[in-house]
């Protein structure tokens, strides 16, 4: 977590007014002579700020099967074969079905049926889809392309990352806070207002000079995804016990 120099404003004003100003707020009251005036609000205002990262949590793999025959059931069962190995691989290895989705397309060209079918399948656990990779790679002939993962980050975890980093941000401003208190001698008390000045995201992976090819780990830290934020808090701020009996 990055940390940025806070800016703090304290007031400790005295705990009865005076001058110009008391009286005109009494008069505004037309509070009756004997009715104690309230003591101006104390309290401490602070800016903190945090950065935090998130890698991404889901993986897309994407097969394609290809198939040219004299016969259009000869295309077709060429392709659904291997389509059937494909699915049945990914189902062993974790996968959905509300994870998995199939494509087929097939056109004529002369005297030859092409065929294609597509399957995409979202993975949570990256070492099941490297795993699935490898076994398609080594037992399907190259009528078959497996392409390389695409790494993304779903909607909910974007939204925790930015709940994470508010959190952390008006965390730090409330140590930030505390620390000041103790230097004046007073004890911090509620939060009277918490405001988030700033927030950004942006793809912090590392992009350029990486030797190929590049490892699982290097391909999920190429996507990793970083917040900031920034906000303002104001605190109460309130006597110790010992100097609010001297007062």
């Amino acid at each position: 977590m990055a940390l940025s120099p806070a800016r703090i404003l304290a007031s400790l004003l005295p705990a009865t007014g005076c001058g110009d100003m008391a009286e005109l707020e009494l008069s505004h009251a037309a509070k009756p002579a004997s009715s104690p005036s309230r003591s101006p609000a104390r309290r401490v205002e602070v800016t903190g700020s945090a950065e935090l990262s998130s890698t991404p949590d889901r993986a897309v793999l994407t097969v394609s099967v290809t198939s040219s025959k004299e016969s259009v059931n000869d295309a077709a069962n060429s392709v659904t074969r291997r389509l059937e190995y494909i699915l049945q691989t990914a189902r062993q290895h974790g996968a959905k079905e509300e994870d998995i989705v199939v494509t087929k397309h097939i056109e004529r060209e002369g005297d030859f049926y092409h065929m294609q079918a597509e399957v995409s399948v979202v993975f949570l656990d990256f070492k099941k889809m490297e795993h699935v990779r490898s076994v398609l790679l080594e037992k399907l002939d190259k009528s078959v392309c497996v392409g390389n993962p695409q790494f993304s980050h779903s909607e909910e975890c974007l939204s925790l990352l930015r709940r994470r980093v508010c959190v952390a941000a008006v965390e730090t401003a409330r140590l930030k806070a505390k620390e000041v208190c103790n230097v004046l001698g007073q004890t911090l008390g509620r939060p009277l207002l918490v405001r988030e000045e700033d927030s950004r995201e942006w793809t912090c992976g590392q992009q350029e000079g990486m030797a190929l090819p590049l490892t699982l780990q290097q391909k999920v830290g190429q996507t990793t995804v970083c917040a900031s934020a920034r906000v303002f808090v104001t605190f109460e701020l309130r006597p110790k016990d010992g100097t609010r009996k001297n007062l």
